[in-house]
């Protein structure tokens, strides 16, 4: 009896299934009939683990539009639809006032020689302009008028989120001020660093209502390329 070469070989075409010994005399030369041997046509995208199915919700997804050629960086469909709004307030401010420069960096105090200086450090070997207190805090100079000076020549705002940063909020302090500023527009972007979405949620729903980067999914290096091809104008 002649077998079936569906599970080896699959019948992705009519002729296909014409050819298969079992099935070619039922179905004809090119009959239907078959599609129960079908392989799925999945599409499938890079991943930084390896290649997924499209059609899974933590799938990488296509590029986006600002993406240049020949990057090699890939965004989930969650990071693209939150980014894109982002990107056009980078796009409106760079022709507005050309000038400024491209990121704020929000952080809590006791991240600025780690966490903090090492995404600023990286940004800047990237290519952007990092308003930085550590470095944009000159002597002398009162830190409110520093801060609001940072906040208007700025693109857009990161905010640093770490355990640090999540004891922080709840409380009166400089970074309520950067974040309701922030969150006024389409200037923001939470960077969850060694916490979760879930934590920052129960700290600052409307923070954790946007959606951004996390070092869980993708290092700092990473992180860092990635506001860098944002900010490209």
């Amino acid at each position: 009896m002649a077998k079936c070469t569906a599970p080896s070989r699959g019948h992705r075409s009519a002729a296909a299934a014409a050819n298969c010994p079992a099935c070619g005399g039922r179905y004809g030369r090119y009959g239907g009939g078959y599609s129960s041997y079908l392989t799925p046509p999945y599409s499938t995208s890079q991943t930084s683990g390896g290649i997924r199915s499209s059609g899974g919700g933590s799938s990488r997804s296509s590029k986006p539009r600002w993406s240049k050629t020949g990057s090699s960086l890939s965004y989930t469909p969650s990071e693209i639809k939150s980014l894109t709004p982002i990107r056009e307030t980078v796009e409106a401010r760079a022709v507005q006032q050309p000038d400024l420069r491209d990121v704020f960096l929000c952080h809590a105090w006791g991240d600025r020689k780690d966490a903090a200086k090492e995404l600023h450090d990286l940004l800047e070997d990237a290519g952007v302009k990092v308003w930085f207190s550590e470095k944009d805090l000159g002597l002398g100079v009162p830190m409110m008028r520093a801060i609001d000076k940072g906040l208007a020549n700025s693109r857009i705002g990161l905010v640093l989120v770490t355990p640090a940063m999540l004891e922080r909020l709840p409380q009166e302090s400089v970074a309520d001020k950067e974040l309701s500023t922030l969150l006024a527009g389409n200037q923001l972007i939470p960077i969850v660093h060694n916490t979760t979405y879930e934590a920052l949620r129960n700290v600052s729903p409307m923070l954790a209502s946007r959606t951004g980067l996390d070092t869980s999914e993708d290092t700092m290096a990473v992180v860092a390329e990635k506001i860098a091809e944002l900010v490209e104008v």
